[in-house]
C-alpha cells in the first residue's frame, strides 16, 4: 500500500487514499517520489479539460529514487535518481522518426491503462501516466529521466514540465536570438521559466504580463525587464515598450481565448507567437481572414516545450551548473500530499507549489 492523491469523481476534491501498486511488469520501473511539483495540468484534468478515466492519480511533474526494476529493464538501476517524464516516447512511430518526439503517437497510452487498485479492487488510472501525487509509482523505463547525484530532488521535479515546457518553447519551439524581445502572458511557474529562458538567450526588452500586480517583483527576478498587469490595453502598452511595433516573439502560458488575442495583438508584424498553455475544446479563438494574411505572424502551438527529455534534461542541467537558469527559485510554496486541493486554490499567486514526500 501507498499513499496517493486521488481523484474518484469530478468537481469533487482530491482524497488521500492508499492505493495498491503492482511490481513493475516488463520494461517497467517502480519510483519512490521524493517531490512533485503542482502543474495547471493537473488542474485541467481534475475539472475535465483534459478528459481521463476515473479514479485517477494525478501529478505528473516529479522526480525521485528508483526502487525496483523488471529484469528486462537496461536504461536505469535500482537507486537512481530519475526525473519522470510524462511523455515518453516509443522512437518507432513516424512522429519520432521525424525528430518530434514530444508528438508521439503512444506517448499517452500508459495514461489509458490502469496501474494500481484501491483497496477495494477498483482500478486506478495515472495522470499523464505517471502518478506523481503518491508516495510510490510505476512506470515504463522510457518514463523516468537518470539524473546526476548533486542536483536536489526537489528543485529537481520540476525539470520534467514547468522547466522542460518553458525552456523549450523559447529554445526549440521560437528559437528566440538575442537582441529579440518577447513578451510573456501568465506568470505561473512555466510563465516564470519562458522569462529564465528569454533571458538566458539574450532576449531584450522581456516583459511580464499578469493580472496579479503582486508578480511584477516575481518577474523581475526571473528575468523580466518590465512589467505590464493585464487588462484591455496591455497591447498597447507593450506596443509601447517595443518601439511601436509589438514584441518579435508572444508566450501565452494561459491557453485562454482572451489570452491567446492578446499574445496575438502584442506581437509585431511578421512575429512569432507561441501557445503554450492547454485551453479546452469547449473555447474557440476567432481571427479574421484578413488579419491572418496581413500581419504575416505566425503562431505556434507547443507541446511539452517541443522537447525531448533525453536530450533537453542533460542540456538544462548544464544551463543550471552555469548559473543561466534557477530551477529552485520557481518553487515558492511547498505542501504535503493533503494540500494539493489547496494548492489548486492558490494558482495564480505565485511560482509553482511542491509535493514533498
Amino acid at each position: 500500500m501507498v499513499r496517493a492523491a486521488v481523484l474518484m469523481r469530478q468537481g469533487e476534491p482530491l482524497e488521500v487514499r492508499d492505493i495498491v501498486l503492482p511490481d513493475p511488469g516488463p520494461g517497467q520501473v517502480r519510483v519512490k517520489i521524493a517531490a512533485a511539483g503542482v502543474c495547471h495540468s493537473d488542474l485541467s484534468l481534475a475539472n475535465e479539460t483534459l478528459a481521463r478515466t476515473r479514479p485517477i492519480v494525478l501529478g505528473h511533474e516529479g522526480s525521485g529514487i528508483v526502487l525496483a526494476i523488471c529484469s528486462c529493464v537496461g536504461l536505469v538501476v535500482v537507486g537512481d535518481r530519475v526525473v519522470l517524464n510524462w511523455a515518453p516516447a516509443c522512437r518507432e512511430c513516424w512522429f519520432c522518426l521525424e525528430g518530434e518526439p514530444y508528438l508521439c503517437v503512444h506517448a499517452e497510452e500508459r495514461a489509458a491503462q490502469p496501474y494500481a487498485e484501491l483497496d477495494d479492487g477498483t482500478p486506478v488510472y495515472p495522470g499523464l501516466g505517471t502518478g506523481a501525487f503518491a508516495e510510490e509509482t510505476v512506470v515504463t523505463q522510457q518514463g523516468v529521466v537518470p539524473i546526476p547525484g548533486d542536483i536536489p530532488l526537489e528543485a529537481a521535479a520540476l525539470l520534467g514540465c514547468a522547466v522542460l515546457t518553458g525552456n523549450g518553447a523559447v529554445h526549440n519551439t521560437a528559437q528566440v536570438r538575442p537582441g529579440q524581445s518577447v513578451v510573456v502572458m501568465g506568470l505561473g511557474g512555466v510563465g516564470l521559466s519562458v522569462l529564465q529562458a528569454a533571458r538566458a538567450a539574450g532576449a531584450g526588452p522581456i516583459i511580464g504580463v499578469d493580472v496579479t500586480e503582486s508578480k511584477a517583483a516575481l518577474a523581475i527576478l526571473h528575468g523580466a525587464t518590465e512589467f505590464v498587469r493585464a487588462d484591455e490595453a496591455t497591447s498597447k502598452s507593450i506596443r509601447r515598450l517595443t518601439s511601436g511595433r509589438g514584441a518579435d516573439h508572444a508566450f501565452d502560458c494561459v491557453g485562454a481565448p482572451a489570452t491567446i488575442r492578446a499574445s496575438w495583438s502584442a506581437s509585431r508584424r511578421g512575429g512569432t507567437v507561441t501557445i503554450i498553455g492547454v485551453g479546452s475544446r469547449k473555447s474557440p479563438v476567432e481571427f479574421n481572414a484578413l488579419e491572418l494574411y496581413w500581419f504575416g505572424r505566425t503562431l505556434h502551438g507547443c507541446v511539452y516545450g517541443s522537447s525531448d527529455p533525453d536530450v533537453d534534461v542533460p542540456r538544462l542541467l548544464d544551463e543550471l551548473a552555469a548559473g543561466r537558469i534557477d530551477i529552485a527559485a520557481l518553487a515558492t510554496d511547498s505542501t504535503d500530499l493533503t494540500g494539493v486541493n489547496a494548492a489548486f486554490d492558490h494558482f495564480g499567486q505565485g511560482g509553482r507549489t511542491i509535493v514533498r514526500f
